[in-house]
C-alpha cells in the first residue's frame, strides 16, 4: 500500500475549494439548502409553498397589503430561511418583508445573506437597516431610515395599500411606520391562527420530530440511577436531541423528589435518591424546527412504588385520557373546560395552568384553559382537523412530598384525535406491574 504524503509546495495539485464543497451543494431541488433540517419524507418545496400561501391567504382577506416578520418562528414558518435562531429571538433585528403578492424581501445580518437566499422563497436580501442599533444606542436614529424603507417597499409592491402588519417590534419602528403614511397592526396573534391548522407535510414533521424527542426521553429513563443529578440527565435528554437532528429545549423542566412539587422548578445539580420519581416536559424545538411537547415521570430504583406515588401517577394518567376522549372537529374550548376531568379538591391549587394547548413550531394556539379559569385565560373558539394539541396533567398537592406531570400530543382529525406522541407509561406506577 503506498502512502501518500502532503507536500505544502504542491499545494496547487490540489483543489480545495472543490473537496471542501459538498457534491450536491449547486442543486436546491436535493434539499441540501438547509442541510437536514427538513427530512426526505416530506416534500420540502410542496411545506415552504402551502405556508406561505395559507399566510398570504390571510393577508388578502384580511385587507393587509404587506406583512413584516421580526419573530424567527413566524420567518420559518413563511419563508422556511432560519439563521442564528437563538440569537434572533433575543434581537429583533433580521427582518422579512412580504406583500400580499410579489416578490419577499430579506433584511439579514451582514454577510450571511447566503444563508437563506438559496431558498425560492427569498427574492432578495439586503442589509438590516436595525442590526446592532440597540447595542450602539442608535435606536431612534435606524427607525426612520428603516420606515422609509418599507414605505418604499410598500408603494412599489403593494401599490394603494397602507394596512401593514408587525408580529413584533419596538414603539419606536411602529410610530416611523405610521409617519410613513401606513397603518400598523399587531398581527402576532392573526398569524398564530393561521398556523393552528397544519398542512399534511407539517403533521408529517411533527410526527418525526416526536420520533427523535421519544428517543430523548428514552436515554434519560435508560440513565435514572441512585446519585444521578437533574443536570446530568438533562444533558442526556439535551445531547440526544441534538444527536437526532433537533434543535434546543425551550425550558429545563426536569425534576426529581421534592422538587417535583410544585411543578416548574428547574434542572439543578440535585442528586436522585433512591425510590424517588423524576419528572419530565420535553418542550422540544425538535427536529426540522417543529415542536415536540410530551411529558412523563418515572421512578428511580431499587423497590417499589409506594401507594402515595402511584395514586398520583393514575389520577394524573386519567386526567390525560379523560381530555384526550373530548377531543373531535367542531367541539367547542369552553365545552372542553366544562367536560374537563374533574381534579380533586386537594389538587386544585397546584393544577397545571390549561387543559390543553396548541403545538406547531412552539406552543401555540388554542390555549383551552380550566372552567375554573376560563374567564381568565380561555377565549372562544373550535377544535378543528388538522389542529395539533398537547393534553396536560399535573397532580401534586401543596406541600406535598412529591407531584406527578404527564402529557400527551394529539392531533385533531375528522373524526377524533389520533396520538402523535406514543412513549409508553410506567406500568409499576399505574400499578399494572
Amino acid at each position: 500500500m503506498s502512502i501518500v504524503v502532503f507536500d505544502p509546495d504542491k499545494v496547487d495539485d490540489v483543489d480545495f475549494q472543490d473537496r471542501m464543497r459538498h457534491p450536491l451543494a449547486e442543486d436546491p431541488s436535493n434539499g441540501m439548502w438547509l442541510s437536514d433540517t427538513e427530512p426526505a419524507a416530506v416534500d420540502a418545496l410542496k411545506l415552504r409553498q402551502e405556508r406561505l400561501a395559507r399566510l398570504r391567504a390571510w393577508l388578502k382577506a384580511s385587507g393587509y397589503g404587506g406583512v413584516i416578520l421580526f419573530d424567527p418562528y413566524n420567518q420559518r414558518y413563511a419563508t422556511g430561511t432560519r439563521n442564528m435562531f437563538g440569537y434572533f429571538l433575543r434581537n429583533s433585528t433580521r427582518y422579512i418583508f412580504i406583500p400580499a403578492e410579489g416578490p419577499i424581501t430579506l433584511f439579514d445580518y451582514p454577510q450571511s445573506y447566503h444563508v437563506s437566499t438559496g431558498l425560492e422563497t427569498i427574492d432578495e436580501a439586503r442589509p438590516s437597516k436595525l442590526v446592532w442599533s440597540s447595542v450602539s444606542a442608535k435606536d431612534e436614529a435606524t427607525a426612520d431610515p428603516f420606515a422609509a424603507e418599507i414605505a418604499d417597499l410598500m408603494r412599489r409592491k403593494a401599490p394603494g395599500a397602507t394596512k401593514i402588519g408587525m408580529d413584533r417590534c419596538t414603539h419606536l419602528q411602529a410610530l416611523a411606520l405610521e409617519a410613513q403614511g401606513l397603518e400598523v397592526k399587531d398581527c402576532q396573534g392573526e398569524i398564530l391562527a393561521v398556523r393552528a391548522v397544519k398542512t399534511p407535510e407539517e403533521i408529517k414533521c411533527l410526527q418525526i420530530s416526536m420520533a427523535g424527542a421519544e428517543a430523548a426521553v428514552a436515554a434519560v429513563r435508560e440513565a435514572i440511577r441512585p446519585g444521578v443529578s437533574e443536570n446530568e440527565l438533562f444533558a442526556i435528554m439535551y445531547g440526544e436531541v441534538i444527536r437526532q437532528g433537533g434543535e434546543f429545549i425551550e425550558t429545563r423542566l426536569l425534576t426529581t423528589g421534592q422538587r417535583t412539587n410544585p411543578w416548574f422548578n428547574e434542572a439543578s445539580g440535585r442528586r436522585v435518591r433512591p425510590g424517588e420519581l423524576v419528572a419530565l416536559d420535553t418542550d422540544t424545538i425538535g427536529c426540522y424546527g417543529y415542536y415536540s411537547d410530551f411529558s412523563r415521570t418515572f421512578r428511580c430504583g431499587p423497590g417499589r412504588p409506594t401507594d402515595y406515588q402511584k395514586m398520583l401517577y393514575r389520577m394524573s394518567h386519567d386526567q390525560v385520557q379523560h381530555n384526550i376522549e373530548l377531543i373531535r372537529p367542531g367541539i367547542a374550548f369552553c365545552e372542553i373546560a366544562d367536560r374537563a376531568w374533574k381534579i380533586p379538591q386537594r389538587f386544585v391549587d397546584q393544577r397545571y395552568t390549561s387543559v390543553m394547548h396548541g403545538v406547531g413550531m412552539h406552543g401555540e394556539t388554542p390555549f383551552i384553559a380550566h372552567a375554573m379559569d376560563f374567564e381568565t385565560y380561555g377565549r372562544e373558539g373550535h377544535l378543528v382537523p388538522g389542529m395539533v394539541v398537547s393534553v396536560e396533567s399535573y397532580i401534586g398537592e401543596k406541600g406535598g412530598r412529591e407531584g406527578v406531570k404527564l402529557e400527551e400530543e394529539v392531533l385533531v382529525t375528522e373524526t377524533g384525535g389520533a396520538l402523535i406522541s406514543r412513549f409508553p407509561f410506567e406500568d409499576e406506577l399505574l400499578g399494572q406491574g
